[in-house]
């Protein structure tokens, strides 16, 4: 009796964290932000409490698990509407290296090491940090690469606008103020930043928008 309820409690644990897997969405299969795992961590603990502890009732276990599904959802839902709390949340890219040059100042504030930078260098195959145009870090902690081609410009972009709202770090890289872009909004037919969904420049300086559908 013991080892069916042993096993039944396995397999509802088991079918349990799946389902919350899926209702979280795809994103979380393939990023792991710091959310992320806090979840996954909790929610071995309950596993773990839910297959070692028969005696207890199974809704010990289910309504935690629910919980937590419920504060990943709706933070999920207040970061699509709002960008300062997804920035808060999830936290923001940030330029390591610009055209070769490290900036020092940034990885300081990221708590990123000279070590770290140089092991993900090697992930891609770079052995020189002076082969690199750009390096981003992801809030992921991802570090995304591109790499200098001789002859061709630089496929790195710059957001300006993201969900309806002016990204100043984005400004202030290209050196230009809110009233240019509020200008350039204006000359491709639009009456405010809200009306653009997402807003990049490419190196060469020609702009993209697309506008806001919702």
């Amino acid at each position: 009796m013991l080892l069916f309820s042993l096993i039944f409690r396995t397999a509802i644990t088991y079918f349990s964290i799946l389902l919350v897997f899926r209702l979280m969405g795809k994103r979380e299969i393939g990023e792991l932000s710091v959310m992320d795992l806090v979840v996954f961590i909790m929610l071995a603990e309950i596993a773990v409490f839910l297959i070692e502890k028969p005696e207890d009732p199974l809704w010990f276990a289910i309504v935690p698990m629910s919980v937590l599904l419920t504060i990943q959802l709706v933070s999920a839902w207040i970061s699509l509407k709002s960008q300062k709390f997804r920035n808060w949340f999830d936290g923001k890219p940030s330029l390591i290296i610009r055209h070769g040059k490290i900036d020092e100042r940034e990885m300081k504030r990221q708590r990123y090491n000279f070590n770290d930078l140089l092991m993900q260098l090697r992930e891609h195959g770079i052995q020189q940090v002076n082969q690199v145009d750009y390096a981003i870090l992801e809030p992921t902690g991802k570090l995304s690469i591109f790499e200098k081609k001789e002859g061709e410009e630089s496929d790195y972009a710059v957001v300006l606008i993201a969900d309806g709202e002016i990204q100043y770090s984005g400004l202030q890289t290209i050196q230009k103020n809110k009233n240019w872009l509020l200008n350039e909004v204006k000359k491709q037919g639009y009456s405010s930043i809200d009306q653009v969904s997402l807003c990049t420049i490419s190196p060469s300086g020609q702009l993209f928008m697309d506008e806001r559908t919702e």
